[in-house]
């Protein structure tokens, strides 16, 4: 007997942690599993041919809000070809109302919550050793009846299995981890609200099994732990171990800042620059609003724990917020979008509220007469708040954030423009407006337009010359990119004899098949460090490799 475990992921370098604990779950069983891994953006007849390409007896699907849809489409197309294949779903988005969304697809067979133990049973179930009425938490089709026998309790963590196979290739693939399962608090629009309780592994296993990822040198390892931090002693063990790790692996990290104690943060400052990201779920700076979601917190605590963390300079932050919450208007989203970007975090995210099956927030939705998206991901539409235009302009605007401030490729630019506006949310604002103007939403534009886009705004909307501005812009591009394609419009204006004046003085202590000169017609170093513009020629050696030198004649 033949299953396949099948993963369609958001991205083509994630990796899916739900079909390997599966697998290795059911290692002992004597049948074949496969697990293959696909992408939303592969065609669905290329996922298809490869699927039937196996032969399985079972398909199982591992479901969420980005992929339902192409699962979807796929189990029809299955069942086209062959119809005798048996479908399988998993999940948090089959977990909940499981017995309706069985009728509605074309599968047999549902895993309700945790899989682990009802996955095993279902292959004892299929080899012939269990009867199908003696597994809990499957739901499947029996003489045109769907059956469930009853929900599974959760598991206890000690019986999970590490997913990862030791000769297992995860070079380049963003790896996912997770040392607990849970959350302790109660947010409204969260699917962790529905269990109660947070269960951890043992720290000494979860070690071993970190260092097994330093081992292969892996890039990045996320955990999905819903708050990473909310047992101190925990998080303390671990982060401990790997800040004394010998690697050069990124480790991602979900907090809830406002907890953190301070011999927590006094262990964090040891940390090797870059050795952690913090993910900090804020949402809104509102209180009311917080409140109304069941988190019981206050901005000003969430601050202060990251302005503390931000002093350290040696974590990466990333800060949430969510648009369309209960009682958030426009107005209010501004003033926590501010309040957030005044933190100045290394990236801020601009979310949009999802009505989630399962969630207590779907079910008072008539309270705040929330309209949203029948289709995954459930996304709001409108609320007694908020309305879709609102929202249409909010989204406008997180691009513009994604891609001009979390990029950190044009730091100096938005430095330039941040004291010709009242607030950051009104620059932002502003340039979403000029793009929408252009029709850039509407069409892909290349890597050189995105920094001209802000030449043609400073003289539409700003309505000052240019000279300055190119400057800051070819530095910030200079950084970013290689010299070579540089844009006209950025061409340095450097005389040739000026240049060669240069290279004579310097050459005997850097190299200029390593370096290039550029000429600005401010002091860009004090503009860096304070925003001060003084207009003054200012001469730099940019290096291939990085670095960047001023020097004087």
């Amino acid at each position: 007997m033949k299953i396949l475990l099948t993963a369609i992921n958001s991205k083509y370098i994630h990796s899916n942690l739900a079909v390997r604990y599966l697998k290795k779950f059911t290692e002992r069983l004597d049948y074949e599993c496969i697990i293959r891994e696909f992408s939303i953006n592969d065609r669905d007849e290329r996922i298809l041919e490869e699927i039937i390409k196996e032969k399985p007896q079972v398909v199982a699907f591992s479901t969420y809000i980005w992929n339902i849809e192409v699962v979807t489409r796929l189990s029809y197309l299955i069942k086209a070809v062959d119809e005798s294949i048996e479908i399988l779903y998993g999940g948090p988005e089959v977990s909940y109302d499981s017995m309706n969304i069985l009728k509605e697809l074309p599968g047999e067979y549902i895993i309700e919550g945790e899989g682990e133990k009802t996955y095993k049973e279902f292959v004892e179930y299929k080899l012939g050793m269990k009867s199908i009425e003696e597994i809990r938490g499957l739901y499947y089709k029996k003489d045109n009846e769907i059956f469930i026998n009853g929900k599974r309790p959760l598991m206890n963590m000690d019986e999970i299995v590490f997913p990862y196979d030791e000769d297992e290739n995860l070079d380049n693939k963003i790896v996912y981890y997770e040392a607990s399962r849970g959350c302790p608090f109660n947010c409204k629009y969260c699917l962790s609200s529905t269990t109660h309780g947070v269960r951890f592994l043992n720290i000494e296993r979860v070690k071993r099994e970190l260092q097994y990822f330093i081992d292969k040198k892996v890039r990045l390892v996320k955990f999905v732990d819903r708050t990473f931090n909310c047992n101190y002693k925990f998080s303390m063990a671990i982060w401990e171990f790997l800040i004394n790790a010998d690697t050069d692996t990124k480790f991602h990290f979900e907090i809830s800042a406002d907890i953190l104690k301070p011999q927590e943060i006094e262990l964090l400052r040891k940390a090797p620059k870059d050795r952690f990201q913090f993910e900090v779920g804020v949402q809104t700076t509102n209180d009311d609003v917080l409140f109304r979601i069941n988190r019981f917190v206050n901005f000003s605590d969430i601050k202060e724990k990251v302005e503390e963390l931000m002093s350290i300079r040696n974590i990466k932050q990333h800060l949430d917020l969510i648009a369309g919450l209960p009682g958030e208007d426009l107005k209010s989203f501004k003033k926590s979008f501010n309040d957030v970007y005044s933190i100045r975090p290394e990236e801020i995210q601009l979310g949009f509220l999802k009505l989630l099956r399962g969630s207590s927030m779907r079910e008072e939705a008539h309270e705040y007469e929330m309209k949203y998206s029948p289709y995954p991901p459930y996304e709001i539409l409108s609320t007694k708040d908020i309305s879709y235009d609102e929202l249409n302009l909010l989204k406008k605007v997180e691009h513009m954030v994604d891609k001009y401030y979390n990029s950190q490729k044009f730091d100096n630019i938005i430095k330039y423009f941040e004291p010709k506006f009242n607030t950051p949310f009104e620059m932002f604002y502003s340039l979403s407006r000029f793009f929408d103007e252009k029709g850039y939403f509407n069409r892909n534009i290349g890597n050189n337009e995105y920094y001209k886009v802000f030449l043609d705004f400073n003289s539409k909307i700003i309505k000052e010359d240019n000279h300055i501005l190119r400057d800051i812009i070819r530095y910030d591009y200079l950084n970013s990119n290689k010299r070579r394609g540089m844009p006209e419009f950025l061409v340095s204006k450097i005389a040739k004899e000026e240049e060669e004046k240069i290279k004579e003085k310097y050459r005997g202590e850097y190299s200029f098949r390593d370096y290039y000169v550029e000429k600005f017609c401010i002091n860009i170093n004090k503009f860096i460090q304070s925003g001060e513009i003084e207009e003054k020629d200012t001469y730099m050696l940019f290096g291939y490799e990085e670095n960047v030198v001023e020097i004087f004649i």
